[in-house]
């Protein structure tokens, strides 16, 4: 690969540096991927006995039409592969917060569905992790706006 050589740009396409305020957005963001959910997950083990990817699987299905999604899109919405979620499920499964069915609309598919016991129990933590949100994030971004905020970021995530 010695031979390659970087092919020279227009002026039009030069590329600029980051400013160090640029900088500073970028470097902190990829720490707080990483930082925010551990915080948040360490809090609702502590408080509430319940991994933050649990409560997070409960929340979902509390959203969804009918307290069930098809495992696939309930691992999409989670940010877990579908191998993940199964295990995810599996251990919900056994506390009585989620049943698995077969899909109606699919015979070759599953729904995870949220039962009663698991729509108390995400009432249970809801709390916590109003508060492990507020301590950890939204409180350190006062006076900002956060409707442009929010925005900004949901495009970054499309």
């Amino acid at each position: 690969m010695s031979d390659v050589k970087p092919q020279p740009q227009a002026a039009s396409e030069a590329i600029e540096p980051l400013s160090p305020d640029e900088e500073a957005v970028v470097r902190s963001l990829s720490r707080v991927i990483y930082a925010l959910p551990r915080a948040m997950d360490a809090d609702m083990v502590r408080e509430q006995r319940i991994p933050l990817i649990e409560y997070l699987t409960l929340m979902n299905l509390s959203e969804a039409p009918d307290r069930q999604l098809r495992m696939s899109d309930l691992a999409r919405v989670c940010e877990l592969s579908v191998s993940g979620m199964t295990r995810v499920v599996h251990r919900l499964e056994g506390e009585g917060f989620v049943q698995r069915v077969k899909c109606a609309q699919d015979a070759r598919g599953w729904n995870a569905v949220l039962t009663d016991a698991g729509y108390a129990r995400l009432s249970e933590a809801w709390r916590t992790n109003l508060l492990s949100v507020r301590r950890h994030f939204l409180d350190h971004l006062e006076g900002l706006d956060l409707k442009a905020l929010g925005a900004a970021l949901k495009n970054v995530a499309t």
